[in-house]
């Protein structure tokens, strides 16, 4: 799991450091002013505590420049049940999660790098714990549609995932 976790900080930061030397071009997308964006997220952990995570958000993104971006994320996202290491059934985890991050266009103005720092707050199955969350991503996004793949840890909650996001955006 560590070298996981290694390997996409180290992608993360080649590609953030990739933007250094980016071309200034225009950018026809993604005009100074706030964006919203709604998505839906699938996930599969890379432990073996749960089987696959289904979620929505919503995503306030302020445009900086236009090459980077400020981002708000929040919305649900749910774990659904597993077996721990003893073979044990594991309840659902739903969780709130409440990140701010960092987006950076690095190619053709459409294909970005993210980063996310924040806290999710279990919800449901008596679950009251509060965990430290960081997810660094990849994605691709023009004047509608966001796709994007996304490392998720989960600290306190010992475990993490891969996800998938699908979102709607727009001008506000």
């Amino acid at each position: 799991m560590k070298k996981l976790q290694m390997l996409c900080l180290a992608a993360f930061t080649f590609l953030f450091a990739n933007t250094t030397f980016a071309q200034d071009s225009e950018v026809e997308n993604y005009d100074q002013g706030f964006r919203i964006g709604i998505g839906l997220n699938g996930g599969l952990p890379t432990d073996n505590d749960y089987d696959w995570s289904l979620g929505g958000d919503v995503r306030l993104q302020y445009d900086l420049s236009k090459k980077t971006s400020l981002t708000l994320t929040t919305g649900f996202t749910n774990l659904f049940m597993g077996k721990d290491e003893l073979g044990n059934n594991v309840k659902d985890l739903g969780f709130i999660p409440a990140k701010a991050g960092f987006k950076a266009f690095v190619l053709k103005d459409q294909f970005y790098v993210l980063g996310e720092l924040g806290a999710g707050f279990a919800v449901t199955n008596g679950y009251d714990k509060t965990t430290f969350l960081w997810a660094p991503g990849i994605g691709y996004a023009n004047k509608y549609i966001d796709l994007s793949v996304r490392y998720e840890d989960y600290h306190d909650f010992r475990t993490n995932q891969v996800a998938l996001r699908v979102a709607y955006g727009f001008k506000l």
